[in-house]
């Protein structure tokens, strides 16, 4: 073996490493869309990726015995690489097909058809490059040490390339068949340079695969959402973000990763979601004379901007920087008018110096809250960031049926204690708001006007206002930092409202 050759296989070795990461990491944020960002999606996507390594690495093993020429390796490169493309231009029927399914049978059926495969090859090249590489059994374990470092080091170099770089700026099919184009060309070169006699025949192959990857980079997923055009797109480190709108102009909504965050009435610049209204009613309500507000999750800014018109100090902590132009450009969002920071909202509440007269906490992590925001811990950060007299206005989504409302029974009973008041709003419509105060006796200070609110939000808003639901605290627990079962326990009621979402965005 050549010395040229010799450094050809461990540059191959390093590809392959990085392009493992990059399709673990990849598979999930692509599933996300349609079955969110669970830890069942997360658990599925790492438990197939193990499963396929190890495959792999049996069966490459045993093969290097048997056939020790390194020609059906980079062969199988071009096979890996046109699944690769394959997925990427079957990902969304796929998803759509295993949505139907229980969230975490859905999950793994679909990260097996979409990448066990190619996984599974990538590892393949692991024990047929030490076999080709040893040249004695005296050397056989530097070979597999130097190989399995190499490799190491691709997977951390793809782990930084898909997280800080590819992710945020490229869509995730331009990416996934970039990662395909790295393993044609890899596989290109050496039989271009090494094994010439048979390069006529991959050819046909690198000729396919270069087609596919072509197919498999135009594809826009839910590009075509009936009744609406899109108006923006972009990748996001925190999903696929979207802005459509309805053919009379009238209605327009931020979508992330196929979900609707909020709508907008461009005409009157008035939000069409009975969720801000609700939240800026009952800042208004609960702390009427408020001069100071942090709100935690900016949405698309609406609810810290009318705060800023009526005169409050308003701060706003935002995760995602890449929505903060979208909202400028599409919501009338004026980021001059408030002061922004980007970044996680428990760690912004651990290290603040500053007291709230309102804390309003309205972060989502596609269907639900984030659980870290959720648990006792939180909220001891939210009390100590308040003003003695000072309220939460919080907003979540759950359920207060029987056998579904261990999250909202959960959300009440931890908030309790560590506030001495809690009261609930909520409308039927699925959002719930909580208000918690270090105050005792917490009481409604001034009626909201909603007078300005379209009909039907309106009724709602009004019948939200004036609700006093309750849970049953024998259906909840207090949620710690150290066991917070949130996202198992409200599955079936996440599921369930990302099926029917995504179900009621699908192309016909």
């Amino acid at each position: 073996m050549t010395a040229g050759l010799r450094r050809y296989l461990y540059f191959t070795a390093a590809c392959c490493g990085a392009s493992i990461l990059i399709v673990e990491i990849l598979g999930a944020k692509m599933l996300a869309p349609y079955l969110g960002t669970s830890h069942f999606v997360w658990t599925a996507q790492i438990a197939i990726t193990m499963v396929a390594l190890a495959s792999g690495y049996a069966t490459g093993g045993w093969l290097a015995d048997r056939w020790p020429t390194l020609r059906w390796i980079y062969a199988s490169l071009l096979m890996a690489a046109a699944w690769l493309c394959g997925a990427a231009l079957v990902c969304e029927p796929v998803a759509f097909a295993c949505l139907r399914l229980r969230l975490a049978t859905g999950s793994l059926l679909a990260a097996t058809v979409l990448f066990f495969l190619p996984l599974g090859v990538l590892a393949m090249v692991g024990p047929v490059f030490v076999r080709a590489l040893t040249r004695s059994l005296t050397t056989v374990g530097q070979s597999m040490g130097r190989l399995t470092s190499v490799s190491t080091i691709g997977s951390v170099a793809g782990t930084m390339l898909i997280g800080y770089v590819l992710i945020p700026f490229l869509p995730n099919s331009t990416t996934l068949c970039a990662t395909a184009g790295v393993l044609v060309l890899l596989a290109a070169v050496y039989f271009l340079l090494w094994d010439r006699r048979h390069a006529g025949g991959v050819g046909t192959g690198v000729a396919g695969c270069v087609l596919l990857l072509y197919l498999g980079a135009s594809q826009r997923p839910f590009a075509s959402v009936p009744g609406l055009t899109e108006l923006h797109r972009r990748n996001s480190n925190f999903g696929l973000m979207q802005v459509v709108e309805n053919r009379s102009g009238t209605r327009r909504y931020y979508l992330n990763d196929l979900l609707t965050q909020n709508g907008y009435d461009p005409v009157r610049r008035q939000s069409a979601s009975l969720f801000t209204h609700m939240l800026h009613g009952l800042s208004v309500a609960y702390a009427p004379h408020a001069t100071n507000i942090l709100c935690i999750g900016m949405g698309i800014g609406i609810v810290p901007m009318q705060l800023a018109q009526a005169g409050v100090q308003v701060e706003v902590v935002e995760i995602n920087p890449a929505v903060i132009p979208l909202a400028q450009q599409f919501f009338d969002f004026k980021p001059e008018a408030v002061r922004i920071h980007v970044g996680d909202g428990r760690y912004f509440l651990q290290t603040a110096t500053n007291r709230y007269d309102v804390v309003v906490l309205d972060a989502f992590l596609g269907e639900s809250p984030p659980s870290h925001l959720m648990t006792r811990e939180s909220f001891e950060s939210v009390r100590r960031c308040l003003v003695p007299n000072g309220v939460l206005v919080m907003n979540t989504f759950g359920d207060f049926l029987s056998g579904r409302d261990f999250l909202l029974a959960s959300i009440e009973q931890t908030l309790k204690s560590v506030f001495p008041s809690t009261r609930i709003h909520a409308a039927g419509s699925g959002n719930v708001f909580f208000v918690a105060s270090p105050q005792a006796g917490l009481e409604v200070r001034r009626t909201p006007d909603f007078s300005s609110l379209p009909p039907d939000l309106r009724w709602q808003a009004e019948q939200a206002f004036g609700s006093k639901p309750a849970t049953d605290p024998a259906h909840g627990m207090v949620l710690t930092d150290d066991f917070n079962p949130a996202d198992y326990r409200d599955a079936f009621n996440r599921e369930d409202l990302r099926r029917r979402l995504a179900m009621s965005y699908r192309p016909d």
